[in-house]
């Protein structure tokens, strides 16, 4: 019905000009159906531009409006008409690409990955299409380094977020993106560097430090893994898989009391509590 409407609205005002302009050009006297015209029809062309205008930014605020309720399905079909009718909109593409990316990322439905893999590369070609249109966004190349994490090309991530970086150094999040593609390269020196990077600008990130403790774990280095998991639960007590982590690390270390405390306060907090996580081979980004 939303579709008929525009386009009933749209055929009328073509016939209306169309009738309007045979009209004024069959009068017998040139100068008077040019002062007609103008005084005619160019306002009804500048109103249907400031319909279409008023359209797309509706469609647009809508979809950006839906994407942040989690109605990521409303949000794409807002956002695709806001871009068929202005194809240059990087913010539209940006908004329709993180809806995308959204789609994705449930947490519970982490081990279907595969069926979502369409979902990540139509975000990166949303976020392309974005940063041709505005090389400057930041906020597309993080997300973009994050769907090509989620896509296994890490070469690509570190890239994107190394872009997003020079753009906006003070970018945590970035460093913590990167860092988690670091750690698929095996390149762990450089993860923790980059994780220790994001908590230097924000020492409130329990993410970072849960990441950094995995990696010190990998690295064979348990008494920093359980330093850094002891600060994530301070920041967060209820991060499950910091307690998961560190009871683990417990286990390896022969703690096996606490070992168990841990792992039972794992499974007693409900992983699907809070909001939603992107989790790449352990490390959550």
């Amino acid at each position: 019905m939303r579709d008929g409407t525009h386009k009933l609205s749209s055929e009328i005002i073509e016939r209306l000009i169309y009738s309007i302009g045979r009209k004024i050009l069959m009068r017998k006297r040139p100068h008077e159906s040019m002062m007609l015209i103008s005084i005619i029809i160019i306002p009804i062309l500048f109103s249907c531009a400031s319909i279409q205008f008023y359209n797309e930014r509706g469609y647009k605020q809508r979809g950006i409006a839906y994407g942040k309720k989690g109605q990521y399905d409303e949000a794409i079909y807002d956002l695709t008409k806001a871009l068929k009718i202005n194809p240059r909109d990087a913010e539209a593409y940006y908004s329709r690409g993180l809806s995308y990316y959204h789609k994705g990322q449930c947490y519970q439905a982490i081990s279907d990955y595969t069926k979502a893999q369409g979902q990540y590369y139509t975000a990166i070609s949303d976020y392309t299409k974005a940063l041709e249109i505005d090389p400057r966004y930041a906020s597309a190349y993080y997300n973009r380094g994050l769907a090509y994490c989620l896509t296994y090309q890490y070469d690509r991530a570190i890239s994107d977020f190394t872009k997003a970086l020079e753009i906006d150094p003070r970018d945590a999040k970035a460093y913590c993106g990167r860092g988690v593609a670091f750690v698929d390269k095996r390149q762990h020196d450089q993860a923790i560097s980059d994780f220790t990077k994001a908590l230097e600008i924000n020492p409130r990130d329990a993410v970072a430090y849960y990441n950094r403790g995995n990696v010190y774990d990998e690295k064979g280095q348990p008494d920093q893994a359980i330093s850094d998991y002891n600060k994530a639960l301070e920041i967060n007590p209820r991060y499950m898989e910091a307690y998961n982590n560190r009871g683990v690390t417990y286990r390896k270390k022969g703690q096996y009391d606490q070992a168990i405390s841990d792992l039972t306060k794992a499974l007693e907090i409900d992983p699907g509590e809070g909001s939603s996580i992107l989790i790449v081979d352990g490390y959550i980004i």
